[in-house]
C-alpha cells in the first residue's frame, strides 16, 4: 500500500484540478446570457478537442500493444461509434421535455430545463472521461513517480476547462454557485476512483486492451454531446460569433495546455 500513496494523491489532484474550473461561477453573472454562449461554446471547444486530437490519437496506440496497426484503428473506430450509441441512449433517457405536473412549462423554466440538463450530460460525459484519466494517472505513477508527475500536471491543466464546462450550465440554470462547484467536484473526484477501480478491475475481470476501446467510447460521447447538446444552446442564447469565440478559446486552451506539457 506504501507504493499506491504517492500516486494516488497524484491522481486526487490531478482530479480535483476540475473544482478549480468550478469557481469561475464566482466571476460570471448568472443573467450574463453572452457569457453563458461564450462558455457553452467554450465547452464544446474543449471536449471536441480533446476528444479528436487527444483521445482518438492514444486509443489506437493503446490498442497497438495487442493488434496490428489496422485492426487497431477499426477497434478504436468501433469504440468512438459505440460511444455515439450511448449518447444517443443517455439523450432518449434523460428526455429534453418538462412535465407539466411537476414544473411550471413557461419558456423560461424551460430554457432553465434546457441549459441544466446540458450541465448534467457534461458532468457525465466528463465523469466518464475521467475514470480512464484516472486510471492512467495511477498506473503510471505507480510504475515511474518521475514520469507520473508531468502526466498528472498535464491532466490537471486539461481538467480546469472542464470544470468550466460543468459548472457554467449549472450555475446559469438554478443560479447555485455551490451546485455548481459540488458537480465539478463529484466530476473530479471520479478521477482517483477511476484509477482504484481501474486497478482491481484489471487484476480481475477486465482484459488491458478495453481501455483503449473505452477511450475511443468517450470520445464519441463527447462528440455527440458537443454537437447535439452544446453547440445549439449556445447559438440559441448569443450570436455565432459568441459561439466562435468560445469554440475557439477552448480550444486554444486545450491545446496550449498540452503542448507545454
Amino acid at each position: 500500500m506504501n507504493n499506491y500513496i504517492i500516486p494516488l494523491l497524484l491522481t486526487l489532484c490531478a482530479g480535483m484540478s476540475t473544482l478549480l474550473g468550478g469557481f469561475v461561477t464566482f466571476f460570471v453573472k448568472r443573467n450574463n446570457l453572452k457569457a453563458l454562449s461564450v462558455g457553452l461554446g467554450f465547452s464544446a471547444g474543449v471536449m471536441i478537442y480533446v476528444s479528436l486530437s487527444e483521445l482518438m490519437a492514444e486509443a489506437p496506440e493503446m490498442l497497438s500493444a495487442y493488434y496490428s496497426q489496422m485492426p487497431a484503428r477499426f477497434l478504436a473506430f468501433g469504440g468512438f461509434l459505440f460511444g455515439i450509441i450511448i449518447a444517443v441512449l443517455i439523450d432518449y433517457f434523460i428526455p429534453d421535455h418538462i412535465e407539466s405536473d411537476f414544473l411550471n412549462t413557461s419558456k423560461i423554466c424551460q430554457k432553465k430545463h434546457r441549459i441544466k440538463r446540458a450541465g448534467l450530460i457534461t458532468a457525465m460525459a466528463v465523469t466518464l472521461h475521467n475514470f480512464p484519466e484516472g486510471m492512467a494517472t495511477f498506473l503510471v505513477s505507480s510504475q515511474d513517480i518521475m514520469l507520473g508527475i508531468p502526466v498528472a500536471i498535464a491532466i490537471a491543466i486539461h481538467n480546469i476547462p472542464e470544470g468550466i464546462a460543468i459548472a457554467l450550465p449549472i450555475f446559469h440554470a438554478t443560479g447555485k454557485k455551490r451546485l455548481a462547484i459540488l458537480y465539478s467536484f463529484l466530476s473530479g473526484i471520479s478521477e482517483p476512483v477511476g484509477g482504484l477501480i481501474g486497478v482491481v478491475l484489471l487484476k480481475t475481470i477486465m482484459p488491458a486492451q478495453s481501455i483503449g476501446i473505452m477511450t475511443a467510447a468517450v470520445a464519441g460521447i463527447m462528440v455527440y454531446l458537443s454537437f447535439d447538446t452544446l453547440l445549439p444552446l449556445a447559438r440559441e442564447y448569443g450570436e455565432n460569433h459568441h459561439v466562435i469565440i468560445g469554440i475557439v478559446s477552448g480550444m486554444l486552451v486545450m491545446s496550449l495546455g498540452l503542448i507545454f506539457l
